[in-house]
């Protein structure tokens, strides 16, 4: 597939990537190029092959998964520049 000058200069607005006109070339064979290389990849059979998570199977390391209060809550209020009662002091702001 083959990406004109117009249609690179489109994805690059759409990108936000500022593009001078003389570079727009360039760019629009490299989109070619990058599709070009989809397209051999949609040709390979894949039928059969289980999908990875890793090119070396291993097993995800887990945990427990519980519910705790953290422990550090003194540590934490330490930083605020107001705390009171175990908690974050900030200003009214609804009337």
């Amino acid at each position: 597939m083959s990406i004109d000058i117009e249609t690179a200069a489109r994805v690059a607005k759409l990108a936000r990537i500022r593009v001078e006109d003389d570079a727009l070339p360039a760019l629009a064979q490299e989109f070619s190029n990058i599709l070009g290389f989809i397209e051999q990849l949609n040709e390979v059979d894949v039928e059969g092959v289980e999908p990875m998570v890793s090119v070396e199977p291993m097993r995800l390391k887990r945990r427990k998964d519980g519910v705790t209060d953290g422990g550090m809550q003194d540590k934490i209020l330490s930083n605020a520049p107001d705390a009171r009662e175990g908690f974050f002091a900030v200003p009214k702001v609804v009337e």
